[in-house]
């Protein structure tokens, strides 16, 4: 671990930036000096990204089908981008879905099993989120006691059927791809979504039994695309305090409303709006609703999202950076980190003047160093 004062550069304290240095040991921040500068002039040392939700590992664990048998190695590739882009505790959310595949129960069970057996060896926290499809009636049951085995301690409802077309008995878009990549036959793949959407009456209740039970289990809960109030009042009802990627103002305003947790896309800030036409996060940002920022799919988006928020001026520099850090770690009900305060973990990012991360440090030791920094640390 680095033992090491950090002088020269600006630091990014709750208020904004300074230049009084930063000590770090064991694994902390210290409140004095410990004996060894480095100058780490012409940088910014920001508290390093808590990234609450994030898929983007799925390119490294199975880049093709089948081809990824060693999945500890995967893992491994994914933490190296985690680091490389500023990322120091990382959620890596996983399906189960009745999409099967990559998104089945089978491939699941690899993933965290793999996130369980790896995680402690590698330098970036990585922690396992369950994203789980709502009609999947036939798995509540053993669902607790797989969610314990794992070590999931976050659960994420989703509902991606596409119900209208299937109320309709017309067959949705894209169908025959979908069905082949979860190795069913096209029409097989189809009667098991009719299947589903014909018990739907069901889910409500079962929702509530096995949310009571996650509850007294100590399991974080979150609800995934919020559409309508209504919704997540009812989400709320069963102690699921999380909203992310909430679809509509509405759903935003009355999650904010309740005290409950707003996760935005960090992609959807970058970009500028929603690529499917949901709301933007940019505006729920604006209007003071938003408690985190997420990677979702693309794990450079939440370093470039708190950049430009500040550059633009929709916040300043400090709130902009809290919403990747100081924000989704509380989100997580991690107080240990977040901020570069004396006492937290040592979890940080340098960035160079181009704003280009130049060093990552998770808990103290060296994730991620590249460039002039590496010359200075060393020396």
């Amino acid at each position: 671990m680095l033992t090491i004062d950090i002088t020269g550069a600006e630091v990014l304290g709750q208020q904004g930036f300074h230049r009084d240095g930063l000590s770090l040991s064991g694994g902390l921040i210290m409140d004095a000096p410990v004996g060894r500068a480095v100058d780490l002039t012409g940088f910014r040392v920001l508290p390093g990204i808590v990234d609450v939700h994030g898929d983007g590992f799925e390119r490294h664990l199975a880049p093709r089908r089948g081809a990824m048998k060693q999945m500890a190695e995967g893992l491994v590739a994914a933490e190296a981008e985690l680091a490389a882009n500023g990322i120091t505790t990382g959620v890596l959310a996983q399906f189960v879905s009745w999409e099967g595949g990559l998104r089945g129960m089978d491939f699941a069970d690899q993933v965290f099993g793999a996130i369980r057996d790896t995680a402690g060896g590698l330098v970036t926290d990585l922690r396992p989120q369950l994203r789980f499809e709502t009609h999947l009636l036939d798995d509540y049951a053993g669902l607790p006691a797989r969610i314990a085995e794992w070590g999931v301690s976050y659960v994420v409802f989703n509902d991606h059927l596409p119900h209208a077309r299937l109320a309709e008995g017309r067959k949705p878009p894209r169908l025959v791809g979908q069905a082949l990549k979860a190795q069913r036959n096209p029409e097989v793949h189809f009667q098991m979504l009719l299947d589903l959407h014909a018990r739907r009456a069901e889910v409500p209740a079962a929702l509530d039994s096995l949310c009571a039970t996650l509850a007294d289990m100590g399991v974080q809960m979150g609800s995934h695309d919020d559409h309508t109030a209504e919704a997540r009042a009812a989400w709320r009802a069963r102690g699921v305090k999380v909203s992310e990627f909430p679809e509509t103002l509405e759903a935003a305003e009355a999650a904010d409303a309740a005290g409950d947790v707003v996760i935005l896309g960090a992609p959807n800030l970058v970009r500028g709006g929603s690529h499917k036409g949901n709301v933007s996060a940019l505006d729920v940002v604006s209007m003071g609703m938003a408690d985190a920022v997420a990677s979702d799919y693309h794990y450079p988006s939440p370093r470039r999202a708190a950049l430009m928020l500040a550059r633009s001026g929709v916040l300043d520099f400090a709130a902009a950076w809290a919403l990747v850090s100081a924000g989704p770690a509380r989100a997580l009900g991690l107080r240990d980190r977040g901020v570069l305060q004396a006492g937290k973990r040592a979890d940080l990012v340098a960035l160079d003047a181009a704003d280009r991360v130049a060093m990552t440090v998770s808990g103290g030791r060296v994730s991620y160093l590249s460039g002039d920094i590496a010359a200075r640390l060393v020396a």
